[in-house]
């Protein structure tokens, strides 16, 4: 390998199955590969939904002894979650998952002392019930010393550091997006002890050396850094979004889609915060301006209940459907919790008077059509919100390989999407630790070097977008 290529190894987690990937980075060349992927499988225990963290601390092992010698290591994940360490730095028990159901009604508790108004104008931060302040709230914390978020907890046990990365941070509504630091006044008035987290770390700051113990497992060579990366996944996704210039919106399509925008400074009205749209941080004083809308979990939950049909079967299939039959809101908490989805799905249909759905293609089609009529409605009010007009939607993440739904979101947008890169975490895991060696330069200049080297789709917009407002009318009851 030539001496001015270097390997980084991007740990990239999701809600479903975490992989490592290498980078190999040049002045004019980006190669990522996939050396390990494994099952995130959570377990429900009496106490309730729980991640498996040891099993995916094992992946990671796994996958750096699969990864080969690298120059770097970078890790990021899903936000919001957290595992609490005692006074010797032990783990107290496995993390809680966003979705169990221990942060029900604890919001409305919360506004009794904070009202949701100020906790956004304070934090810009979107509500949900899995949010980690609500989660804090509800958590008894009983002998917690620390707490260290996903991403941060693999990179303490890798390294024996501990921080507290940014961009995730962002996601815990304990976080002023203008100062970009902690919120202390949210903090003190609803008891959280915010000495309870690591300091902040930035993008592309050194977060340790692997561990001896760590060496000896995956038979790397020492030293090797681990470096803080945009460690909530969205952060990193969006740092390969491969745009030029500013009017661009993007969407990271997975698990869930989120769809927004790259600014400057937060957008804190109340008319953003009655449209639920979030201020998370990104990548050299940027905010990731967004929604967040249920995404593929939908399908991959009615893909689960039939059974795992091939979906270069299904999607064909979807496609023969008549377009816009049925359309659900696919941002109603409804359909957050696992289980029952067809038949969630098609109750949603009934209440709403629309034909029900019946066969796994119609109802992939309501899903996908769905989908689309979100990604249109954010895309739509975003830019209306932040007086932010873009030309193009990006379109990145797993979601990039059905091309049916971003041909849909084309059509629903009347816009072009681009769709690519479907690696677009790693990717941006990858660029973050390869800017803070010297190997690329500023955000711009990774995002050039993503629009030379990966493999891009265009989506033309097709047909009369006016049905798309229609079934949008429709869905609002007007």
């Amino acid at each position: 390998m030539s001496a001015s290529v270097k390997s980084y190894a991007a740990v990239d987690l999701g809600a479903s199955s975490g992989r490592v990937m290498v980078g190999r980075v040049g002045p004019d060349s980006l190669e990522l590969t996939e050396a390990h992927r494994f099952v995130n499988r959570p377990v429900r225990v009496p106490e309730g939904l729980r991640w498996d963290i040891l099993s995916l601390y094992g992946g990671v092992l796994d996958g750096l002894k699969a990864a080969g010698q690298v120059d770097s290591v970078g890790i990021d994940s899903w936000a919001v979650d957290y595992g609490l360490l005692d006074a010797d730095g032990a783990l107290l028990g496995n993390p809680v998952h966003y979705r169990d159901s221990r942060t029900e009604g604890v919001a409305q508790k919360v506004w009794a002392t904070v009202p949701a108004s100020e906790l956004y104008a304070a934090t810009g931060l979107q509500y949900a019930p899995f949010n980690t302040l609500y989660q804090l709230v509800a958590d008894r914390l009983t002998g917690a010393q620390r707490l260290l978020l996903i991403p941060d907890l693999l990179t303490y046990w890798l390294t024996g550091e501990q921080g507290t990365e940014l961009t995730n941070a962002s996601t815990t509504q304990l976080i002023d997006p203008r100062t970009r630091g902690w919120s202390y006044d949210i903090a003190s008035r609803l008891g959280i002890d915010l000495g309870l987290f690591a300091p902040l770390r930035q993008p592309g700051d050194p977060a340790g050396l692997l561990r001896p113990e760590v060496l000896e497992e995956t038979g790397l060579q020492g030293p090797v850094p681990v470096t803080a990366v945009g460690s909530h996944d969205t952060a990193s996704a969006v740092a390969a979004v491969p745009a030029s210039g500013e009017r661009f919106a993007y969407i990271c399509t997975g698990t869930w889609s989120l769809a927004g925008l790259e600014l400057d400074a937060p957008v804190l009205t109340e008319e953003s915060r009655a449209a639920n749209f979030t201020n998370e941080l990104g990548l050299d004083g940027t905010v990731r301006y967004l929604r967040n809308i249920m995404g593929l979990w939908l399908l991959q939950e009615c893909v689960r209940a039939w059974g795992d049909p091939d979906l270069g079967e299904l999607l064909p299939e979807a496609a023969k459907v008549p377009a816009l039959r049925s359309v659900v809101d696919a941002s109603d908490p409804v359909f957050l919790p696992p289980g029952r989805m067809p038949e969630r799905i098609a109750e949603a249909c009934r209440a709403s008077g629309q034909p029900v759905p019946v066969s796994p293609a119609e109802v992939t089609r309501c899903i996908l059509d769905s989908l689309a009529l979100a990604h249109r409605k954010a895309v739509q009010e975003t830019q209306r919100l932040a007086d932010h007009p873009v030309d193009v939607v990006h379109v990145v993440g797993g979601g990039t390989r059905n091309a049916l739904l971003c041909q849909l979101t084309a059509d629903a947008c009347g816009l072009p999407v681009v769709a690519g890169p479907t690696e677009a975490a790693a990717l941006g895991n990858v660029l973050v630790q390869a800017r803070a060696h010297g190997l690329v330069g500023d955000l711009a200049g990774g995002r050039e070097l993503l629009t030379r080297t990966q493999s891009l789709t265009r989506y033309e917009p097709q047909g009369d977008t006016a049905r798309w407002g229609e079934a949008q009318a429709r869905l609002a009851g007007a």
